[in-house]
């Protein structure tokens, strides 16, 4: 199976790393204002609830962006079979394996 983008649509590892890096600049910027505020700057306590929305975000980004990741990378890989078992084939194989293993021993 053949995965194609769209010409200028960035491919979903673009994605997951432009996520993963919103999320690392969020961590930051959120380790920052906690700093401020142990130093008794307390101006920046009013830019972490949006830092803090700002991490959710970016933590949902980076899920979503890993699951869909995920999923595509299932489908290059391809079914690993049908999804259904041929007891008739089944059969006919393990007679035939049998058979092998009889006429090895005998010989």
């Amino acid at each position: 199976m053949t995965v194609n983008f769209s010409i200028g649509e960035p491919s979903p590892g673009d994605l997951l790393a432009d996520a993963e890096q919103f999320y690392e600049s969020t961590v930051l910027d959120l380790l920052r204002a906690v700093n401020a505020l142990k130093a008794g700057e307390y101006e920046a306590a009013k830019a972490v609830p949006q830092t803090v929305r700002d991490l959710r975000l970016a933590l949902d980004l980076v899920h979503s962006e890993r699951g869909r990741l995920e999923k595509l990378r299932k489908q290059v890989a391809g079914a690993v079979g049908t999804g259904t078992l041929d007891l008739h084939d089944a059969r006919d194989e393990i007679g035939s394996r049998l058979a092998r293993l009889r006429n090895a021993s005998a010989g």
